[in-house]
């Protein structure tokens, strides 16, 4: 190795053990007696919490914001943003189910009843069941390395030929299990002193097999002292990681003729029957099925009720009991989470399985449905699709908004009110405003559809063809909104989940719907391009205000050319109002609402922009549109012979539609031409009716 590379290395080392903590580690390994231990609790009793406790604070250590929706308080728990990973796996419009997620942690954490029930995740393939889990485990991991997260076990000191060994308890138990049960009482008295309830330490549980055949041995060995035993163990901080299948466990059912119970409680080891003789002594077996390794923990069943019935009865005595019965041995304390997740054929199966009543007695099902609210949608889909995350290619604007928003529309019910349609469901259930609908009558909407979410397309599918629309040669580097609707129609052939072509026909209706709406959006887009000329804005809202003032206080307006008085120009009021459908019985009350607000802006001292009045704005862009959409000869994009005056201000209108809605020259230029064909075929059928 040269001198220049050895040098090159030696910096990366160093900037390394800059980075790191040293100090940091020591913390995380510590290690003590159990004297240590105990003032450890004495002064921090969180310490020694249960698993349903520690779940609860770790989910509310990341805070909560109340949110309101449709006049209905939410709380939102930012932990399931994922603060831990930058949002990899966030969880979004999930509000509802979150909160009764964590309102039985609530209840476990406190002792009510919850603690001795299985948390089911109930809901269609997709909805962020797994996802939930996923957080809970990862949050767990960062929680045991934090201060307030902090939990510990213990080792046993074993000397062999000599040779001084540390063999840690199998299951990570709570040292205050070596304590005997005679003398937990006082022992308790004494941590607990001056403590209010909600901060008292319980002792609650006995030694695994393991740990109670050790702790014989060293009894015998010192003659029943119980001070010189504990002598014999040491404490130690304990980090919670999947990976090392340390306090948190994943178990998931395979084939049938494969599964073995002993996944879940562990198994002899044979190896070691011929150094201790019997498969029943704890040192010859190997506690690390999923309950064992998962005690302190969580453990999650990926599929539960797939799981064979032999696997069942344990799951019953590890939720009630909080206890497993390992091969050969007494029935064995365990203090974890059990969460399962499930969809809705499996649930239907155990609901109608007489013999599984059970379980279904001792499980607490939380739905998980699809999302129902476009704008929650949309945040899945820029999550993986994004600037950072894309590149070479272009994502037109809207593209990813109707991908959700077909998606959104499969899962709504269609509403019981006849003058609704499911569109119009889908933006105010988004937060949009629409005549004759309250907040109240949201609310009715959603209390009318039980199971609104429980069906529909997944995000999966979703992305799926988002990211075919991707690696697609079609585009020229710009992915638009109908190369992934073609994807998304093009897939319902083949779609595993859709079990009949009345379906299927809904869904390629509800595609048609969304079509619909893209050509209105990007319609509206072009005209506010093309209008977006803001000298023209000022001079036409200046000339109608002129004229609105004229025609409420019964004057006649100066023209400016001939210097007549003339009367007020009621064709150019009417051709503006006329755009947002002021009907000609309620001009005159528009009329006056606009003049009273430009009043009462003067009497505050400020200035009347039409900006600040979002109809009057919409009205006078959409009148300029009219106006200027001839002059600017938009339909001749689909000639082949454009003059070079109107390209000019075909560029022009391109350039801001790049500017302010955020599109590529490709895109801005497809966008351009296809409301261009929109209008020819509307100055065609005009012609027609002629």
């Amino acid at each position: 190795m040269n001198e220049k590379s050895s040098a090159s290395s030696n910096n990366i080392i160093s900037l390394i053990g800059n980075l790191q903590d040293v100090q940091g580690y020591r913390d995380l390994h510590w290690e003590g007696s159990l004297a240590e231990y105990l003032d450890l609790v004495k002064a921090n009793p969180q310490i020694a919490r249960n698993a349903f406790q520690r779940v609860h604070d770790m989910i509310l250590s990341y805070g909560t914001e109340e949110i309101t929706e449709h006049k209905e308080k939410l709380i939102r728990y930012k932990f399931f943003s994922d603060p831990m990973d930058n949002g990899r796996d966030a969880v979004y419009g999930l509000e509802r189910s979150l909160m009764r997620f964590v309102s039985l942690f609530k209840s476990a954490a406190k002792g009510y009843g919850t603690e001795k029930r299985v948390f089911l995740l109930h809901g269609p393939v997709g909805s962020a069941k797994s996802t939930i889990v996923r957080l809970l485990k990862k949050g767990l991991e960062a929680y045991s390395l934090t201060k307030d997260g902090a939990l510990y076990s213990y080792g046993w000191r074993q000397e062999h030929d000599g040779q001084v060994t540390w063999v840690n308890c199998p299951m990570h138990e709570e040292p205050l299990h070596l304590i005997p049960e005679q003398f937990r009482g006082r022992v308790m008295d004494e941590l607990n002193k001056d403590r209010s309830p909600d901060e008292q330490v319980h002792i609650i549980g006995e030694l695994c097999p393991f740990c109670r055949q050790t702790f014989r041995e060293q009894l015998s060995k010192y003659d029943g002292d119980w001070t010189k035993v504990i002598g014999e163990v040491k404490v130690r901080r304990l980090l919670l990681s999947e990976k090392d299948r340390v306090g948190i466990g994943t178990f998931q059912p395979k084939d049938e003729k494969n599964q073995d119970s002993t996944e879940l409680t562990g198994d002899i080891n044979y190896r070691k029957i011929a150094e201790y003789g019997s498969d029943s002594d704890p040192r010859a077996f190997n506690f690390d099925g999923e309950f064992n390794i998962a005690n302190r923990g969580l453990v999650e069943f990926i599929e539960v009720l797939k799981l064979d019935v032999a696997f069942l009865y344990d799951l019953l005595g590890a939720s009630q009991e909080h206890k497993v019965k390992p091969k050969k041995f007494a029935q064995t304390d365990i203090d974890e989470v059990i969460i399962g997740h499930t969809n809705e054929p499996e649930y239907k199966k155990l609901q109608s399985n007489e013999f599984m009543e059970a379980l279904r007695d001792r499980t607490v099902k939380i739905d998980v449905p699809y999302i129902t609210k476009l704008g929650d949608e949309i945040k899945i889909y820029e999550k993986d699709y994004n600037l950072s995350r894309i590149k070479g290619k272009h994502i037109a604007p809207h593209t990813i908004e109707m991908a959700g928003m077909w998606a959104v529309l499969t899962r709504l019910e269609e509403p019981k009110k006849a003058q609704l349609t499911l569109l119009q469901k889908l933006k105010l259930y988004n937060g949009k405003t629409l005549a004759g609908f309250t907040e109240d009558n949201i609310k009715e909407l959603r209390a009318d559809a039980e199971r609104e979410g429980m069906e529909g397309i997944s995000p999966r599918y979703i992305q799926d063809k988002i990211s075919n629309a991707l690696v697609s040669d079609r585009g020229e580097g710009c992915v638009n909104p109908f190369m992934v609707i073609n994807e998304l129609e093009a897939g319902l052939k083949h779609h595993s989940l859709i079990n009949s072509d009345e379906q299927r026909k809904r869904y390629k209706e509800l595609l048609a719907v969304v079509k619909e709406e893209y050509e209105d959006v990007v319609k509206n887009e072009v005209q506010r391009a093309i209008a977006a000329d803001e000298d023209a804005l000022k001079r036409l809202c200046g000339n109608y205000i002129d004229n609105v003032k004229a025609y409420t206080q019964r004057e006649k307006v100066k023209n400016k050319y001939t210097g007549a008085n003339e009367d007020p120009d009621e064709r150019l009021m009417r051709s503006i109002e006329e755009k947002i459908d002021i009907p000609e019985s309620r001009k005159d009350d528009f009329r006056r609402e606009v003049m009273n607000y430009i009043g009462a802006l003067a009497l505050e001292g400020k200035v009347f922009d039409y900006k600040s009045n979002e109809r009057l704005q919409k009205a006078l862009e959409l009148k300029l549109f009219e106006d200027q959409k001839d002059t600017i000869k938009l339909t001749s994009l689909i000639s082949s012979v454009v003059d070079k005056e109107t390209q000019e201000k075909i560029d022009v209108v391109k350039s801001r539609m790049m500017k302010y809605y955020g599109y590529c020259d490709i895109c801005a230029t497809d966008v351009l031409n296809y409301v261009a064909s929109i209008f020819a075929r509307g100055d065609v059928k005009q012609q027609l009716r002629r």
